[in-house]
């Protein structure tokens, strides 16, 4: 799995998963304490992952972490921090993925996209996000 880890300030903005073939095995990006985990499963046919369910358990989460995944596409993401201006641009193609951190973003769509989004709940209307 190629993982690029984006940092500013001492804090993780972003970690993009570029598409391609990865290491067999399971290989998380993000650390064992982050509220959205984000890893890459690698397996031969004929792997079983035996049938289970999660516990139920009292998470705390203050933080918005949003996961963005290329479909098809190339889309351009700018990265703040806690100034106006981007700190950094990168492109995604389809296949690759971005985990949005911290700080900001903003998305320009360079050619016709189909994006997933994945992102916790629910969703606080008006008082989700601050436009920067």
């Amino acid at each position: 799995m190629a993982v690029e880890r984006i940092t500013h300030a001492h804090r993780t903005l972003a970690i993009i998963l570029r598409s391609g073939g990865g290491e067999p095995g399971v290989h998380f990006a993000t650390d064992a304490d982050a509220p959205l985990q984000l890893g890459e499963i690698v397996r031969p046919a004929g792997f079983v992952i035996q049938p289970h369910a999660h516990n139920l358990g009292k998470r705390i989460v203050t933080e918005t972490y949003e996961v963005l995944h290329v479909l098809s596409g190339t889309l351009q993401v700018d990265l703040y921090g806690d100034f106006p201006s981007p700190v950094t641009t990168r492109r995604l193609e389809a296949g690759d993925t971005v985990l949005l951190m911290s700080g900001g973003h903003g998305f320009t769509f360079v050619t016709d996209c189909r994006l997933l989004e994945v992102k916790q709940g629910p969703y606080l209307d008006a008082d989700d996000k601050t436009y920067l």
